[in-house]
């Protein structure tokens, strides 16, 4: 579309440039920008244009455009509302949504700017914004309707306009009355109660009663008894009737209009598809409650407006309920306009290019408008971020048909392609020990173990009475957070369980089971140390890739080909994961281009192989859905805009951020429903409800209510003591509408977790909270932090049986990034430590750090330049060693920290320390007051979970 500054009105100018809400009234037929102050604040007598930007993670700028019809607006009003967001669309490139919202109808997605609710008010522009503020508070009756969000609207004060169905709020001088029909829902009631929220602080200055009213309780109630004076007293109330605005839209056929002249003439085709929509013209699809007016990208703006006219003909007919006009651009259409087309192929949007917005943006910028945002370059890709503490504890499990076998620690994390398996991780959170249990599936493994796998996890879940997560995990499609809690992971092809062994035997299939003296190739891939697989392929060229790196072996030969486009990182990768799969054996490097005859000749001879890395599904834009499961069928409503609010304890929600899914559950949901949980979610990745080409074995977590996992609350802003109430939602939502907050509970809030930095950097944050716990066997992963991470810490002490292919590995890449050997600061050298030793079995600790050894600060350098290579690791332990525990009676040695008494380290002392570390108060006691007022010793404190220190901290006033 040709774009002329003329077409342009200049309040447009620079809007939708970063994410937020703009909006316009018209006022003389122009739009008047609204302040920021007056949003959400409608009069009944005007008309508006409503801009919402979002920044999608792509770094791209959505926009969706609303204008909105008071019922008392001119029709002249009206339609240049209409016609200046089509202008406000040209402003943009041409590619926002437009929505036409009539007061009383406006869509979800509309409202979801607004939250709880807009309440419009009397007046408008051309009355002089005469309203009733200034007057006396006048007593008002409100119907609200809507579970997700509320449709408020002002009824007559009557008993006639009271009924069993709805709810209502009774707006009085000095209390807020809420009436629940008896066929209201309990969520609608929770909603409702967030209007009544609103109305008591906008109209009452957040000082007024609230009274919650049932319908059919009787007079002997006094708040009732109350209420229904208001109306003359108790009376049974009327049936419903239903009146034109209720009337439900008929069930009408889809019919497809070509726009000519501004006129909309009837396409008779059968079935609709997408061919029938041509680039040079407009469209209008009459679904009913919904009706869209299409596009074509090289239509003019003229012809644009034209087509708005002749929709809002089409609905404007006598018999005809309210709908939704709908207006899209071609490339950028809504799922919910695809879906009325029997076939639609693959989404366009991601070609079309910036060209539209971009003209645009050269038009402003002549004009000396700032640009600024309307075109966005796609951020650079970052490494996912786990969001899950990988300092836990980790159990692995077999799947043998219906028995699991656990596996010893240095073989938890090596799968087979044939077999499923089951984990059990436990960790700390910031409140309480987090679990995650999960099955993973192997490409080549049968259903009889996949039912099995999942039926023992869920078992396990229900015993732990539902506070783990569950995930369900399949080959190929694993998370983040799986590969950083196993660290290095090994996948071997074939399979060891009787039910892979029967299947390739009924189907006379080689068994392809790997063997030490078979001839196997496996990719490598990951991020570092602590994210790194090596996945068996198949031993042929073809499987060889440009970007990755390979280890090749057969019998007595171990190579390692590095591909052209591959990095030093995942080349010193394959060392390390080499020192697993050979660690006796001395390998050939071959690099791409310049290999040797012998490698080609394991591999069947020379063939073609690509070179981009193997993709992955990104993480999108969450989005949040509400669902319904009946009789195997699925039926789920968009949450627009959504907050922890939204999540109602009656329901189960899906949060779909395509490359996962999550399945919430609350928990007043019937134990039926809850143990489909995971059949709702198979069911969403079916459905595939907004077309995005959801895999069917993308990652799965269920995820209950009171017990979510960090890596689920990161989408929300979260509060752990909402998800901690008791009760319904309307009596959770009550409890805080009366009380005027959030109770507070003895639990804290949960913040969210910090962008993980490494395993060691976990343990560093932690040790630098208190030094004790460092060394907590509670915190120790005694089943290894990762055979990977034992089998090289074994390697520096034993030279002999390490890869003689692999150089020595340097100490330097066992600590986290924060911290190094010659730190100067006590707590990061004891995190150190920390993260070193905690990898290692319990009693080797005892000889590679010699108890009666202690220290100064100064010793470390010099000490470390001197020792031989061999017993580099137990020097460096050694260096760092700062006054470590000396001898076992003497565990509750102050380290050296200054002391003070209990009265100066009280929250709320007369004479408080002022430098000290707030966060530890309790580290500042000495040993022998820790043990009057804790009624423990240090290190046994240290040892409790952290929701119970800090009970007992506040208990004393040290928190």
């Amino acid at each position: 579309m040709a774009v002329s500054m003329r077409d342009l009105d200049p309040a447009f100018q620079g809007a939708g440039q970063k994410a937020g809400i703009d909006i316009w009234r018209i006022e003389n037929f122009r739009p008047v920008p609204v302040p920021k102050s007056s949003h959400g604040k409608f009069f009944t007598g005007d008309s508006y244009v409503i801009l919402n930007t979002t920044a999608l993670k792509s770094g791209a700028l959505r926009n969706d455009i609303h204008y909105w019809l008071g019922k008392d607006t001119s029709q002249d009003e009206a339609g240049t509302a209409a016609v200046k967001t089509v202008e406000l669309d040209a402003a943009l490139g041409g590619r926002a949504v437009q929505y036409r919202e009539v007061q009383g109808h406006e869509t979800e997605k509309f409202l979801s700017y607004f939250k709880p609710c807009i309440i419009p008010q009397e007046g408008g522009v051309a009355s002089g914004f005469k309203h009733a503020e200034a007057e006396e508070h006048q007593t008002r009756l409100y119907v609200c309707r809507g579970k997700h969000v509320v449709h408020v609207k002002e009824v007559s004060f009557s008993r006639s306009s009271l009924n069993h169905d709805d709810i209502f709020i009774l707006d009085t001088k000095s209390k807020i009355f809420q009436f629940n029909g008896s066929n209201s829902s309990i969520q609608e009631r929770a909603k409702a109660l967030e209007v009544v929220q609103y109305i008591k602080d906008t109209y009452h200055g957040g000082k007024c009663e609230i009274a919650a009213i049932e319908d059919g309780k009787l007079m002997a109630d006094a708040e009732t008894g109350e209420f229904w004076g208001f109306f003359g007293g108790f009376a049974p109330l009327p049936r419903k009737t239903a009146n034109d605005e209720d009337k439900a839209m008929d069930a009408l056929p889809t019919r497809l209009f070509r726009v000519e002249n501004g006129k909309a003439e009837l396409v008779e085709a059968e079935p609709l598809t997408q061919e029938l929509l041509s680039t040079n013209k407009c469209y209008i699809l009459d679904c009913g409650a919904e009706v869209f007016v299409w596009m074509g990208r090289n239509t003019s703006l003229d012809e644009r407006k034209s087509a708005s006219g002749a929709t809002e003909e089409l609905v404007r007919g006598l018999d005809r309920p309210k709908s939704h006009i709908i207006r899209v651009i071609e490339g950028f259409e809504t799922v919910m306009f695809r879906s009325k087309f029997d076939s639609w192929p693959e989404s366009t949007a991601a070609a079309v290019s910036e060209d539209g917005r971009g003209k645009v943006a050269a038009l402003l910028k002549r004009q000396g408008v700032n640009v600024k945002g309307l075109l966005k370059a796609s951020p650079a890709k970052e490494e996912p971020q786990p969001y899950i503490d990988c300092t836990g504890n980790l159990q692995v499990w077999r799947v043998n048909g219906q028995e699991k076998i656990l596996l010893p620690a240095s073989d938890q994390s090596k799968f087979y392609s044939g077999d499923c398996y089951i984990f059990h991780y436990s960790y700390p959170g910031e409140d309480k020990e987090e679990y995650l249990i999960g099955t993973w599936f192997g490409k080549q493994s049968v259903e009889e173990d996949r039912s099995s796998a999942i039926s023992q996890a869920s078992k396990m879940v229900e015993s732990m009475k539902f506070l783990p997560a569950q995930a369900r995990i399949y080959e190929g499609n694993e998370p983040i957070q799986f590969f950083l809690i196993f660290q290095s992971f090994i996948v071997f092809k074939g399979g060891l369980s009787d039910g892979y062994k029967k299947y390739i035997a009924e189907k006379e299939l080689p068994d392809a089971t790997y063997t030490e003296d078979g001839i196997a190739l496996f990719r490598v891939q990951g991020s570092g140390p602590e994210n790194m697989q090596a996945i068996q392929v198949e031993p042929v060229a073809s499987s060889l890739n440009s970007s990755y790196c390979y280890i090749l072996h057969r019998s007595s030969s171990v190579f390692t080909w590095s591909g052209n486009l591959a990095s030093s990182g995942d080349q010193e990768l394959v060392e390390r994961l080499l020192d697993l799969i050979k660690p006796d054996m001395q390998s050939k490097p071959q690099k791409e281009g310049s290999e040797s005859e012998l490698f080609w000749e394991l591999l069947g001879g020379k063939s073609e192989y690509p070179s981009q890395k193997i993709g992955r599904d990104a993480e999108n834009d969450p989005h949040l859905f509400s669902c319904t499961f009946s009789k195997g069928e699925l039926k789920v409503t968009e949450v627009y805009n959504y907050n922890q609010d939204d999540l109602m304890t009656e329901d189960i929600f899906i949060l779909d951020c395509r490359s996962e899914i999550f399945v919430w559950v609350g928990q007043q949901v019937d134990s039926k429903d809850r143990l489909q949980s995971l059949t709702i979610g198979e069911k969403f990745l079916e459905r595939d409800f907004l077309l995005e080409k959801l895999s069917r074995e993308a990652p799965i977590y269920i995820v209950m209510e009171g017990s979510e996992p960090p890596f689920f609350i990161r989408f929300f802003s979260w509060d752990s003591a909402k998800s901690s109430m008791h009760g319904n939602s309307f009596q959770r939502k009550l409890a805080i509408v009366k009380n005027g907050g959030t109770p507070t509970l003895d639990k804290p809030k949960r913040r969210i977790p910090v962008p993980y930095g490494g395993r060691s950097a976990v343990a560093a944050e932690k040790s630098q909270r208190s030094r004790s716990v460092s060394f907590s066997p509670d915190r120790v992963r005694v089943r290894g932090r990762s055979p990977a991470f034992n089998a090289l810490a074994a390697n520096f002490e034993s030279p002999n049986t390490r890869n003689l292919s692999t150089p020595p590995p340097m100490v330097k890449k066992l600590y986290p990034k924060s911290v190094t050997p010659d730190s100067g600061k006590l707590a990061s050298r004891s995190a150190t430590i920390a993260a070193l030793t905690s990898s290692f079995e319990q009693p080797a600790r005892e000889t590679i750090i010699p108890r009666s050894l202690k220290v100064s600060p100064e010793a470390p350098k010099a000490k470390a330049e001197t020792n031989s290579k061999e017993n580099s690791m137990s020097s460096r332990i050694e260096a760092l060693t700062i006054q470590e525990d000396v001898k076992e009676e003497e565990a509750e040695d102050d380290e050296g920290l200054l002391t003070y008494p209990y009265e100066r380290l009280k929250v709320l002392s007369a004479d408080p320390v002022t430098e000290i570390d707030v966060t530890k108060r309790e580290t500042y006691l000495s040993s022998e007051e820790f043990r009057e007022k804790f009624g423990m010793k240090k290190d046994a404190f240290y040892k409790l979970p952290k929701w119970k220190q800090n009970k007992l901290k506040m208990a004393l006033q040290l928190f």
